[in-house]
């Protein structure tokens, strides 16, 4: 049965007693509430529901006031007739009195439900969506003419309003699926606030300059011009401009309030709210001052134009000082690594609110959103606008009326397996339709080095166990503190490693002593791989992870044979911790280990502590052929090309036999999916980037040595015993020269 995990409302967040006491006094405040941990986007000083989403927890109003449509769903409320004759507030002003009278609270309830949200009854349960939803759904002009809702939207919207209302946020980067409709709620928001705003600038960038223009006039330019009289601004120059839409005098000015028929309407000098677009480039908007920038298929930006590099220009348009002062609303379905998907994946990453820094930002400013396509899949939204994930029993409408016949996730599967011969042409389906961030950024096979069919066949096999306990997170420890005694491994959510395989007692912390050194007693059971760094800290606060990775060989032990156990991947804050934590890991499992010696520091570590024994010599010379720095502390060079080879080899041997679909219905236990998309990536041209790889490939070299032994050769020279040879032919015996 599917379960959904987009979105948990959670109980007892804030205590009972705590929350009645804030609520009677209308006490919450719009913005991050940091004693409660808690992103306040209700307005009315009170809160009900508490949502995470994405990690992010938001606080949403009390129910209030909810409207009951005909039908128990979202309807669009017809203009009334009366009004949609004005076409500016000029002629709102020549009405007679009593006329505009009947007619305020309509307007001043559509400004409230445009500023606090609206609370509605769809199907039988009371729903809130935020101001910006509500505008978008009533009074946007889209393709189709008017949205329709959508329980995803609502999701988005809620989570764009968190982005808004917390100080600390730069905006959101949202991971999406193909035709989820970002560029029209994007556009309408521009327009919404841009409407409400004095003196302030809104900016548009797409994956290219022609892009950034279509949405400005087919999309941006629409929604304004079909805006009531009393949300529309004063507009200069000409209707539906090309390249800026310009407000003289922003609706706030002459609508909020009740209007008294005695008033007029001033002219406000001073105001200037634009809304532009610019070709796309890294320095697109440098030097600007921004109330919000729409970054439209952020996803597709290719060289030379760098996503990257131009979030770090525009970021600082949304700021003053450390203060944030506007927003950016960033989309996109994501190209393959190479065609701007790299980069994207980057920020996304970068984006995630359970990663921030001292000052409580994520390293982008952003924060990150995805939707999984199931959500937002057109012909599998019922008329409520639910996503309907499995075949229903009963018979469920879409919002047209049709039956619908089957589940979302049953029809994804159908067109995956369709697929399946053709990688490219389901790798591109997977990033347009994807229900994981890893099939979001899937790359085309011709990019990898290794079989990528492989790797993605088991990546997917591994999301369907990600609810199960096959993996444990956690780190290793001395027992009672004493080093160099026994190692225990301690379970944490905040662990350093993850494993998948514990071995039995008798095989944990197995040593052997010869003459007084200290031997791994598990060296037929499997060995290490790693990747080590030696600096604990770098000028730019950024370095390449130290990286671990334990695998077994086929033995007669209680253990699964050709099974990656462990994967570490981390830079603790100093480069011992780092040291001590690999030592431990390798006299936990009793096991050797093949690093890289380059960086000697690991290996110098652990000759020092009595351990030199499970350090393994390079596999491909025999010790009188080893340098004097290798027979002390032993390791693996990585510069020769041969030992480039080599490794690159290893892992595409390992991934051609061990990963993926390997028999009728069987599938290899490769349980680490950082380390598989890792290898999906790898460049051996440029391998200092992919510490996974390096461990990884390592550990397979370790397990196979004998592969890698050089071989001598035979050299036979022939020795001369003093005999002769004779030619007996004829009557007389000769000599035969040799």
């Amino acid at each position: 049965m599917y379960e959904q995990t987009l979105v948990n409302i959670i109980d007892d967040h804030i205590k009972p007693h705590v929350l009645k006491r804030m609520n009677k006094g209308k006490k919450w405040v719009y913005g991050y509430n940091k004693d409660h941990d808690v992103v306040v986007i209700s307005k009315t000083g009170q809160i009900g529901d508490i949502y995470e989403i994405q990690g992010l927890k938001i606080a949403l109003p009390t129910e209030s006031n909810v409207t009951k449509f005909s039908k128990s769903k979202w309807e669009y409320t017809l203009y009334p007739k009366e009004l949609s004759r004005f076409n500016s507030v000029f002629d709102w002003n020549e009405a007679p009195d009593e006329f505009k009278n009947r007619w305020f609270d309509y307007i001043d309830t559509e400004f409230t439900r445009r500023e606090e949200g609206f609370w509605f009854l769809n199907k039988k349960k009371p729903t809130y969506i935020t101001g910006s939803h509500y505008n978008y759904l009533q009074w946007s002009k889209i393709d189709i003419g008017k949205p329709d809702f959508r329980e995803s939207n609502r999701l988005f919207f809620i989570f764009w309003e968190a982005c808004k209302a917390d100080h600390r946020s730069y905006g959101m980067c949202y991971l999406k699926n193909r035709r989820s409709g970002f560029s029209f709620m994007s556009s309408a928001e521009t327009v919404n606030l841009a409407t409400l705003s004095s003196d302030s600038r809104f900016g548009i960038l797409s994956k290219t300059g022609p892009d950034a223009k279509k949405m400005f006039t087919d999309k941006v330019v629409p929604i304004s011009v079909n805006y009531p009289f009393f949300f529309k601004p004063i507009q200069d120059g000409m209707d539906r401009p090309k390249t800026e839409l310009a407000y003289r005098v922003p609706a706030s000015k002459f609508t909020r309030k009740k209007l008294d028929s005695n008033n007029k309407i001033e002219d406000i000098t001073g105001l200037d709210t634009t809304i532009d677009w610019k070709n796309t480039g890294d320095n697109s908007y440098d030097g600007e001052k921004l109330s919000l920038l729409v970054h439209d298929e952020s996803g597709k930006w290719e060289k030379p134009a760098n996503i990257l590099n131009n979030w770090r220009v525009t970021k600082t348009c949304l700021r003053l000082g450390s203060r944030v002062i506007g927003k950016c609303m960033m989309g996109s379905t994501s190209n393959s690594l190479d065609k701007g998907g790299e980069n994207f994946k980057k920020l996304y990453e970068n984006s995630d609110v359970s990663k921030r820094n001292a000052n409580g930002q994520t390293a982008s400013g952003l924060y990150g959103l995805f939707i999984p396509m199931e959500w937002n899949y057109e012909g599998y939204i019922d008329e409520y606008g639910y996503p309907v994930f499995e075949t229903p029993e009963d018979k469920v409408l879409d919002t047209f009326g049709n039956q619908i016949q089957m589940g979302v996730i049953d029809y994804w599967q159908n067109e995956v397996e369709g697929l399946k011969n053709d990688q490219d042409g389901l790798n591109e389906f997977y990033r347009q339709f994807p229900r994981t961030v890893e099939h979001a950024f899937r790359d085309e096979a011709k990019n990898s080095l290794f079989n990528l069919t492989r790797i993605y066949q088991q990546i997917d096999y591994n999301q369907d166990l990600r609810n199960t306990n096959i993996l444990s997170k956690g780190n290793f420890q001395w027992e009672n503190g004493i080093k160099d005694t026994r190692v225990i491994f301690l379970p944490s959510n905040n662990g350093r490693f993850l494993i998948s395989w514990v071995p039995p007692i008798n095989l944990q912390n197995r040593v052997i002593l010869k003459n007084g050194f200290k031997y791994p007693g598990n060296e037929h059971v499997g060995a290490f791989g790693c990747d080590s760094y030696d600096i604990s800290g770098t000028v730019s606060g950024v370095g390449s992870n130290g990286s671990l990775h334990g695998l077994t060989k086929f033995s007669m032990e209680e253990a699964p044979a050709n099974h990656f156990f462990l994967e570490y991947i981390s830079r603790p804050q100093t480069a011992e911790i780092f040291f001590e934590d690999i030592l431990m890991a390798i006299v936990f499992y009793g096991m050797p280990i093949l690093c890289e010696n380059n960086k000697p520091r690991l290996l110098y570590h652990i000759k020092r502590r009595g351990y030199r024994g499970y350090s393994m010599n390079r596999p491909d010379r025999v010790w009188n052929n080893l340098s004097l720095t290798e027979k002390e502390i032993g390791g693996i060079p990585n510069s020769s090309e041969d030992i480039k080879q080599a490794h690159a080899a290893a892992i595409e041997t390992y991934i051609d036999e061990c990963v993926g679909v390997i028999g009728d219905d069987q599938y290899g236990d490769m349980y680490f999916d950082r380390t598989l998309n890792d290898w999906a990536r790898f460049d051996i041209n440029n391998r200092t980037k992919f510490d996974a790889s390096i461990s990884s490939g390592l550990a397979v070299m370790a397990c196979n040595k004998n592969r890698y032994a050089p071989i001598n050769k035979v050299v036979r020279n022939n020795i001369s015993l003093g005999f002769k040879r004779y030619d007996n032919t004829g009557s007389i015996s000769k000599i035969i020269d040799r």
